[in-house]
């Protein structure tokens, strides 16, 4: 079984400050990062920006700054959200690095050679906000604006020379690789709608431009940038060092274990990504996920309705963690999702503050008071005992298969059912009535200190900061967190000396 994940965000496109769509993406990735490593993975994960095309240009000139000024100082917005949302990646590319234009450059002179390009001149609806092509029938006339029906962006007709890629000629070799990769691309719905496109027939692919001139050049022909989607796809390969294939990197975790990325850029990942690859003759990644939108109400949030949820102003007032777990357990991943702060509040109540953190401080101050913060000795497990742990065991293989699937919805409802099986657990067996009895009421609080130290260890990939937190308690650090130990009821050790805990979320009073 291969141990190596390699796992990416889109490289987002820093023509304006970062929304909650980037930070859902990203917390989304992280949590698969987080996950496969404390199972045991060899985990490579990778964000970053796409730092070039017309709009980025265009943005550039209306704060008066060059295209390289003004990416710096945007694409420096997006390093440092990263690392306000707590994210593991090992590496941040951004497409103005020297190895990224060394990369492009080389798929291209391949594609060249392999006569999978050719010079004509292009006319037809263009996307500035979308950096794509669309058309005729992709086309709608509102309030005599023409607009994308895919995205709703402005469009405005082009014509002029560019070089083609001959994507028409990888219509049936793209099926085929569909057909024979299944789940290539998830969900199911979004497979359905790139082969139902696929089907209907693929023109070739206007891939350079001639209007504008922030991008890489063109090798053969310096009059051309190179179009911004062959530019940007190829940072996936870039940060492992292509093209020089022999690099440990690129050996290792190439091709992709997952591509996580917004269902509006699905085109460009899942038909003209693989196409440009396979014409390479290079590896297309093992998955394409195009999960959902962040909406609000029932609109996705966009700066010009006037709904942004500031991820920013969120952590300032409510935390990180109660966010990442917010977003992960809200909205099923894979479809849009609703979010709303009063949600937010709700949930930490009711989730963190008194599930979770209830928990914790209840047990500890328990054990603080009548044991000395010793974890008890362990005796003969009951029923009622085996009845809370062994759900650890029997879930084991499927919760490794809801990642794997990526059933994030499964993992949090388990999460969910053991908090308030935990939380019942203590409650009925009412160790303060126990004093008497030793023996059980020591095996009680045991039982209960590993059903906090399994549900911790499930816990850190959402919320990492709080699960570590907590399983301080046990002088755990996230460098021996292993995920397979759930299955293990007598992990911890007979007398050892417990920590105390302190309040790990606070209550939001309304």
């Amino acid at each position: 079984m291969n141990n190596n994940f390699y796992i990416t965000t889109p490289i987002y496109y820093p023509s304006a400050k970062p929304h909650m769509g980037h930070a859902y993406t990203s917390i989304i990735a992280d949590f698969f990062a987080r996950f496969k490593r404390i199972q045991g993975k060899k985990v490579f994960f990778l964000t970053g920006t796409d730092e070039h095309g017309q709009k980025i240009q265009r943005a550039a000139e209306k704060n008066n700054m060059s295209p390289k000024a003004f990416c710096d100082e945007i694409s420096k917005t997006f390093f440092d959200l990263s690392k306000t949302l707590n994210l593991s990646n090992d590496d941040f590319i951004r497409t103005t690095e020297v190895r990224h234009k060394k990369s492009v450059e080389n798929l291209w002179n391949i594609l060249e050679k392999k006569n999978e390009i050719y010079l004509s001149k292009y006319s037809g609806w263009y996307s500035v906000s979308d950096e794509a092509f669309y058309s005729e029938d992709e086309i709608e006339t509102i309030n005599n604006k023409k607009l994308s029906k895919i995205s709703g962006s402005q469009v405005e007709w082009v014509e002029e020379e560019s070089f083609f890629f001959k994507l028409s000629n990888w219509q049936k070799p793209l099926l085929k690789f569909y057909n024979d990769n299944p789940n290539f691309i998830l969900p199911e719905s979004r497979k359905n709608e790139v082969i139902s496109f696929v089907k209907s027939g693929l023109k070739d692919l206007s891939i350079s431009r001639k209007s504008f001139s922030w991008g890489i050049n063109v090798p053969s022909n310096k009059d051309h940038v190179i179009y911004v989607w062959l530019d940007a796809l190829t940072n996936y390969i870039s940060a492992l060092n292509y093209p020089n294939t022999n690099d440990d990197l690129y050996k290792t975790f190439w091709p992709a274990s997952i591509h996580i990325i917004g269902k509006d850029i699905l085109r460009f990942h899942a038909v003209y990504w693989p196409a440009f690859l396979l014409a390479a003759n290079i590896a297309p990644p093992k998955k394409i996920y195009g999960h959902g939108w962040i909406l609000s109400g029932e609109e996705k949030m966009s700066k010009s309705k006037g709904n942004i949820l500031d991820p920013i102003e969120i952590i300032e007032n409510y935390g990180l963690d109660p966010l990442r777990y917010y977003l992960i357990k809200e909205v099923s991943f894979g479809n849009d999702g609703n979010i709303s702060q009063e949600k937010l509040e709700s949930c930490i109540n009711s989730d963190l503050a008194n599930n979770y953190g209830n928990l914790c401080q209840r047990v500890i101050s328990f054990i603080e008071k009548n044991l000395d913060l010793k974890i008890p000795e362990l005796h003969k497990f009951n029923n009622e005992d085996y009845k809370v742990l062994k759900t650890y065991e029997k879930s084991f293989e499927n919760l490794i298969d809801s990642i794997d699937n990526q059933n994030i919805n499964f993992y949090v409802n388990f999460i969910q059912e053991q908090l308030f099986a935990a939380n019942k657990y203590f409650n009925d067996q009412e160790p303060w009535k126990k004093k008497d009895d030793i023996k059980r009421l020591s095996t009680i609080l045991y039982v209960s200190l590993e059903l906090i130290r399994k549900i911790s260890i499930m816990l850190y990939p959402i919320i990492p900061n709080s699960s570590l937190k907590a399983l301080k308690i046990f002088n755990l650090t996230e460098k021996n967190i292993d995920f397979n130990s759930i299955k293990n009821h007598e992990y911890l050790l007979k007398n050892s000396k417990l920590n105390k805990i302190s309040i790990l979320f606070k209550k939001i009073e309304k």
